[in-house]
């Protein structure tokens, strides 16, 4: 009976054990599908307080760079704002990251305008499809794909969108009409339309430009030793760097006062935005299908297949753009992001927000920017900025009609010119010359398409690799022995010049010698090459010379290959144990010679 109670006892332990083991498990699991469980139980009112601070100075810069991104994307103002606020709800229950704020930006825009063509419907299906694509990637682990791209891909394609997104403003600067979208044509456009300025929209232009310029080097201008400051001096820097932050809305406010000033005196010196659709948009299941006006129905299979390359490109250079603001963020702020559910977060809410008739979204690094510096403490600063976007839609869209182009014109020039870093071509320069290539074709290769710029890098960047892998580094040296030391593994498209170099410098030459391979580097091998080595071990032994391989590692395993490589054509089923124990003592021999 003792016995008995012993079994029962350790049985019962056992199975608690088990229950609190998978209650661990559980909850582990919930929390990696659910990051808000991580952060939510210690939120208190000091995080609260800091949250609504960062809401609503990022959600005074998200309205109006939305607006001013749906021209950007050739829609109508009021799909920015249609974009700007669901990230941040869903965002903050599934996001990873303290910092980034997800919406409408600079590059997403642009990429999105050469595939859209200005029409709100393949906007939308785009957003769905997009949202479809990024979370199947996260679900299916393929987040390694984007390590693909190479920065100097990234950097090239970002320095063209720049200037691509900037110039393409200058239109609306001038007050110019029926501007082409490609760039060589707009900037031909451009100029032959000089004459065609409005003085209006010029004046109002640069005057935007010049104080957000202004403001922008102001609070650049703020010293970093501020607590060492007198209290009037601190509270005057806090001021300046409160309405240099908020210096979107404030300019684009102005603005808009003196376009609405102009028109009730019955003056149109501006050219403003115009009608606008008011109220919150509706939540319904996203079109997938369109009649034009001249009855045509065009049927989800005709859209998608218009779209075409976009739904590989958008949904990669998304989630790049995302994961790589997220990552310099977390290291800045000394916390970790999983990468795979930043890709789930994006595409839920590009499902989502197609839904709402957004177009689609990613990580915007301006906003993250200042959601960071004003001192967000969790995602919750999210749900604030997507309020104020809400707010905005439900009751200023009248107002909207009066925002002037040209003001908004200015905003997205200020926003993109950081982007252009004319330092990156010094630095590639400096580290590795060859890395010039891929940033050059994607920033030339991006004025013609931006697509084929991103497509057009990572294939050079490709072929550059493949370069690496099949001409790999190998030093010749003469020590009485020819030896060749190779730099990297043994694979299949090494074959040739490997054979190669071994018959001009020691079968083709007299008198032979005997070769060592030095494989120090060497940790991974292919069966073309093994065919390869048992081939040249052929050719050694027919004119009486030896093949060494010296500094092999363990998970080469030599004696395996050489030993299934005696089962290729050439050898005697007799022979194999002896050619393997040939090669192992003159690896043995080499090994005490040197």
């Amino acid at each position: 009976q003792q016995q008995q109670q012993k079994t029962y006892g350790e049985a019962r332990s056992s199975f608690l054990d088990l229950k609190v083991l998978t209650s661990i498990r559980c909850c582990a699991a919930l929390r990696s599908c659910f990051p808000i469980l991580t952060w939510l139980p210690g939120y208190n009112l000091t995080w609260l307080k800091m949250d609504l601070i960062a809401g609503l100075t990022v959600g005074l810069t998200a309205v109006p760079q939305a607006l001013a991104y749906a021209e950007v994307a050739g829609l109508p103002v009021q799909y920015g704002l249609y974009s700007a606020f669901m990230g941040g709800f869903i965002y903050c229950i599934f996001g990873t990251s303290k910092d980034i704020t997800l919406g409408p930006t600079a590059i997403m825009s642009l990429l999105c305008s050469a595939y859209i063509g200005g029409d709100p419907v393949f906007a939308v299906v785009l957003t769905l499809l997009c949202g479809i694509i990024q979370a199947g990637m996260a679900l299916l682990r393929l987040g390694f794909l984007l390590d693909f791209i190479s920065h100097p891909v990234i950097k090239g394609f970002t320095c063209a969108a720049a200037v691509t997104i900037g110039f393409g403003q200058v239109k609306n600067i001038l007050g110019l009409k029926e501007i082409p979208q490609q760039f060589f044509l707009q900037v031909y456009y451009t100029f032959h339309k000089i004459p065609e300025a409005r003085v209006g929209d010029v004046i109002l232009g640069l005057c935007c430009l010049f104080f957000l310029v202004m403001l922008m080097l102001m609070k650049n201008s703020l010293g970093s030793s501020e607590h060492e400051a007198p209290l009037l001096v601190r509270s005057a820097r806090r001021l300046v760097w409160s309405l240099a932050t908020m210096r979107n809305a404030l300019v684009v406010i102005a603005a808009t006062g003196v376009a609405y000033s102009a028109e009730v005196t019955g003056h149109h010196f501006f050219s403003l935005t115009g009608k606008t659709a008011e109220g919150l948009p509706p939540f319904k299941a996203p079109p997938l299908s369109e009649t034009v006006a001249n009855g045509t129905v065009i049927t989800f299979s005709d859209i998608a297949k218009d779209l075409g390359g976009g739904l590989a490109v958008i949904p990669l250079m998304g989630v790049l753009e995302s994961i790589a603001i997220a990552k310099a963020f977390s290291s800045k702020n000394n916390y970790r992001i999983d990468a795979n559910q930043e890709l789930f977060a994006i595409g839920l809410t590009n499902i989502l927000g197609s839904f709402v008739s957004a177009y689609p979204v990613t990580g915007s690094f301006g906003r993250t920017a200042v959601n960071s510096q004003t001192g967000v403490c969790s995602p919750a600063g999210g749900i604030v900025t997507g309020v104020i976007v809400l707010l905005s839609l439900a009751f200023l869209m009248p107002l909207f009609f009066y925002i002037p182009k040209a003001s908004l014109a200015a905003v997205i020039i200020c926003a993109v010119s950081p982007m252009i870093d004319f330092r990156v071509p010094v630095q590639l320069w400096r580290v590795k010359r060859l890395d010039l290539l891929p940033f050059l074709v994607t920033f030339v290769v991006s004025f013609w398409e931006v697509q084929y710029g991103i497509v057009g890098g990572v294939v050079v960047s490709g072929f550059m690799l493949l370069h690496i892998v099949a001409r790999p580094k190998v030093k010749v040296s003469d020590h009485g022995v020819l030896l060749l030391e190779l730099d990297s593994g043994l694979n299949f498209p090494v074959t040739e010049h490997l054979s190669r170099l071994v018959y001009k410098h020691d079968l083709q030459v007299s008198p032979r010698r005997c070769l060592v391979l030095d494989c120090a580097h060497v940790s991974s091998i292919d069966f073309t090459v093994i065919h390869e080595l048992t081939e040249l071990l052929k050719q050694f032994e027919l004119r009486g010379v030896s093949m060494i391989f010296a500094g092999l590692k363990v998970e080469f395993n030599i004696n395996r290959h050489v030993l299934l490589s005696a089962e290729l054509p050439g050898f005697r089923h007799t022979d194999r144990v002896d050619k393997a124990l040939q090669l192992l003592t003159s690896i043995n021999h080499y090994q005490q010679q040197f």
